[in-house]
């Protein structure tokens, strides 16, 4: 069995990119940890893909819709614009 086709492996990848996420923040490696996580639910069920190529591409897919969601949901509202009016050093 192929390690694409194990559910914990899905799961393990999740946990790694979403430590990744707290490290180096910015939303990229959130997307990729929950793509990973729908990818391993979707493992566990039986309704994954077995070959590499449709794997990969059913993850990259996932990792792309959650985000441009993840964007859409912490934009700044149209029009809206960030002030900072106080500072750390402060």
């Amino acid at each position: 069995m192929a390690l694409w086709t194990m559910w914990w492996a899905w799961f393990s990848a999740a946990l790694v990119l979403a430590t990744l996420e707290v490290l180096i923040p910015g939303y990229i490696f959130l997307g990729f940890a929950i793509g990973a996580v729908i990818m391993g639910i979707l493992t566990l069920l039986g309704l994954s893909a077995t070959g590499f190529a449709l794997t990969t591409a059913i993850f990259a897919v996932m990792s792309l819709v959650s985000y441009l969601a993840m964007r859409k949901f912490f934009a700044l509202r149209k029009g809206q614009v960030k002030i900072w009016d106080t500072d750390i050093n402060d």
